[in-house]
């Protein structure tokens, strides 16, 4: 047999030192290109496909895992208020009352205990109805939370949630009807909610009543009903009992197919919560991935189905094209191969000689290397990148001397400013000498706005600098219009030492001077800005109110339009004019406009301002900001600036 192979190899190589070196290094090609590249990708592509299934079932146990978070949280949050609300003894009481309650009773529970129970809800948003139903005959009902249980005796729930001693009932509904109005039908209706129901039992052992608390799927399934963003994939909740819960406008799969899938048969039972499983299913011709796990509690399967179509229709069309690259590439090898060899080897050298000049510190050094080979690209970003190297040298070697002459302008800037400070004081004093007390006053209030300006040690300031530097700018403004203004400030010390950004309040009252004087103000006498602010929602709200002009709704919604104008450009002629006012008058909102930028430049997009206003009755200004208090403080803070 050795000897058979090697004649075999003697004869083989005899007749292939009789083709010409082009169709030696053909066959060659073919020997070492194209059969081992059919081989490796078969195999490859093969692998590719395994891998792909395994990275689909993990991002899938990812998502499901992340689902199973969310309604772990939920669960925990429900069964939270449950136990909250049960904890009030206040409650207790009222659900085992042995008489009725008289008026002063009811207004008092009212007031306190059930105004607790609803803060309890509006304070996670995620809730939607803490509802307390009483077999009690002497208690009365308190819309929403306190009703009667016989209202709730035809619900499917009624007789398990009795049998369970005080043990919870989680119960999917298919609606959201509303207990009061049952006459009344609207879309919210119809929405599905997830309810935890538990029997109320005062004292142990003695049924008083029931106690539900729901919450929309929408919110206790998040990623069921989240957009898919173009993804090719879909979570599904399926109950015990094979119904499907999930988004439909938004969904992969229309309602058909999935029932045609009959998941709840294909789906292996696993009580297990903690495993997951997957199956692989064929739903309108296409395979899909269907990954799944056991949701302990509620009796429910998360159900992960992601679309297998386009990942294995990319990866045959790879493979067919990589096949078909590796013949065309057998073809262009036969005809290239002896010029290459010599370009190639020529260009590189020439390529690594330029090199050695650039190492050596000579940037000018011009390749000489050019074409459309690898080596000629190579060369061409090569030479993209000494471009990009010089002109960072340049552009350093500028900043260098930028930064020198902005250091000389800061220097000379703060000689002025120096010098108009002392210049300011001396004309103060020559008021003083001379009993002029309004113009010095004018002078402390235009000197503390200067410094105010000019010293800018940061974008940040307290909300109490800010009012005082308003403060100087209403009092040189009260010179010109006879003491007609008045600043109102209704703040606290703990909102004087808000975090505010400086420069943001002063063009808002400079706006509501200039044109709040042309409405009520002007016939009453006198303008009033309130300064306020509260809390909402984890930000600060700054509210600037004055009652001067106002403005028309198509004014006002003009004016918004303008604040949040993207281009930067605005109105012309008289529209845009009135479509900027602060409170009548005319202007094109540009210092609104870049103070809202601002707030958003260094705050973030949730932030910035907006105008509401009522035609000659008021001009409100809201500023959201982020909340941020430099130092506590309680005690009430009222400052009004006099006529």
């Amino acid at each position: 047999m050795p000897r058979r192979l090697r004649s075999l190899t003697r004869v083989l190589i005899q007749r292939l030192e009789q083709y010409s070196l082009q169709q030696r290094l053909f066959l060659s090609y073919i020997v070492i290109i194209l059969i081992p590249g059919i081989v490796f990708s078969l195999i490859i592509f093969r692998q590719l496909n395994e891998s792909y299934t395994k990275d689909a079932i993990r991002k899938s146990e990812s998502s499901i895992e992340i689902e199973k978070t969310n309604i772990k949280n939920n669960m925990e949050t429900m069964e939270r208020t449950v136990q909250i609300a049960l904890s009030d003894r206040e409650v207790m009481n009222y659900l085992d009352r042995s008489s009725e309650p008289d008026p002063s009773e009811l207004i008092e529970f009212s007031s306190n205990t059930m105004n607790s129970l609803l803060r309890l809800q509006f304070n996670n948003q995620d809730l939607e109805h803490i509802r307390i139903f009483s077999n009690n005959r002497l208690i009365s009902e308190i819309w929403p939370v306190f009703l009667k249980e016989t209202r709730v005796t035809s619900e499917p729930w009624y007789e398990a949630v009795n049998r369970l001693n005080g043990a919870a009932l989680w119960e999917i509904s298919e609606r959201d009807k509303e207990l009061m109005q049952n006459h009344i039908r609207d879309e919210k209706e119809f929405r599905q909610k997830m309810s935890l129901v538990r029997e109320i039992e005062y004292p142990k052992g003695t049924h008083v009543g029931i106690i539900q608390v729901d919450m929309l799927l929408s919110r206790f399934f998040p990623s069921a009903y989240a957009s898919r963003n173009g993804d090719q994939s879909q979570m599904i909740v399926m109950a015990s009992d094979g119904r499907l819960y999930y988004d439909q406008s938004r969904s992969l799969l229309t309602a058909s197919e999935l029932a045609e899938a009959k998941l709840a048969e294909k789906l292996y039972p696993t009580e297990n919560a903690g495993a997951f499983r997957h199956v692989n299913i064929s739903l309108a011709g296409q395979p899909y991935l269907a990954v799944y796990a056991y949701i302990d509690g509620i009796d429910a399967y998360v159900v992960h189905m992601t679309s297998l179509q386009a990942a294995l229709s990319e990866l045959n069309k790879t493979r067919n094209t990589i096949l078909l690259v590796n013949v065309v590439l057998i073809a262009i090898l036969s005809v290239s191969t002896f010029f290459l060899n010599s370009l190639i080897l020529k260009k590189l050298r020439q390529l690594t000689l330029s090199m050695k000049k650039i190492r050596q510190g000579d940037f000018n050094v011009q390749l000489p290397v050019g074409g459309g080979s690898e080596v000629g690209e190579l060369t061409f970003h090569f030479r993209k990148m000494m471009g990009k190297i010089n002109e960072l040298i340049a552009d350093a070697v500028n900043k260098q001397a930028a930064t020198k002459e902005a250091e000389l302008k800061t220097l000379k800037n703060q000689i002025d400013s120096h010098f108009l400070y002392n210049t300011l004081e001396n004309i103060k004093m020559l008021a003083e000498v001379e009993n002029q007390r309004p113009i010095s006053d004018a002078l402390t209030s235009l000197g503390s706005m200067m410094r105010y300006n000019l010293r800018w040690s940061g974008e940040y300031v307290r909300l109490r600098e800010e009012l005082n530097h308003a403060r100087h700018y209403v009092a040189l403004m009260n010179l010109r219009f006879d003491q007609r203004i008045l600043l109102r400030a209704e703040l606290t010390e703990r909102e004087l030492d808000l975090e505010v950004l400086k420069m943001s309040l002063q063009p808002i009252i400079e706006n509501a001077v200039k044109h709040g004087l042309n409405g009520s103000a002007a016939q009453t006498g006198d303008l009033t800005i309130t300064l306020s602010t509260y809390a909402h929602q984890g930000a600060q709200m700054i509210v600037i109110e004055d009652n001067g002009a106002g403005m028309s709704p198509e004014q006002t919604r003009r004016l918004n339009e303008t604040i949040r104008a993207a281009d930067g450009g605005g109105r012309s002629g008289p529209e845009a004019e009135s479509s900027g006012m602060l409170g009548g008058g005319g202007g094109n909102g540009i210092g609104l406009r870049n103070v809202h930028q601002r707030l958003q430049l260094f705050y973030g997009q949730e932030c910035g301002l907006w105008v509401e206003s009522e035609e000659r009755r008021y001009t409100r200004v809201m500023i959201k900001l982020p909340y941020f208090n430099l130092i506590g403080g309680e005690s009430a803070y009222v400052q009004t600036i006099d006529r």
